[in-house]
């Protein structure tokens, strides 16, 4: 499944429950599904920041790349 798709699925669980016309069980149903799919798209999410490197350049005018720090907002020397 691909990101988006989840996060379109999330949208439209989210709306179907908001309506509180679904019978309780099919809540809970939706409600597993939709936890789901959050869970996978957070997985996602983790293994797209791991591998974002940013280019930057160097003192000395070349390019390099760096792991990007997203706790920092920056990016960080690699040793």
């Amino acid at each position: 499944m691909k990101f988006e798709d989840a996060i379109s699925r999330i949208e439209e669980i989210i709306k179907k429950l908001e309506t509180g016309e679904i019978p309780l069980e099919e809540s809970l149903k939706l409600f597993e599904e939709g936890m789901n799919l959050i869970n996978f798209c957070q997985k996602k999410l983790n293994e797209v920041e791991q591998k974002v490197e940013i280019l930057v350049k160097n003192e000395g005018g070349e390019v390099e790349t760096r792991p990007f720090d997203p706790s920092l907002g920056r990016t960080e020397p690699q040793m």
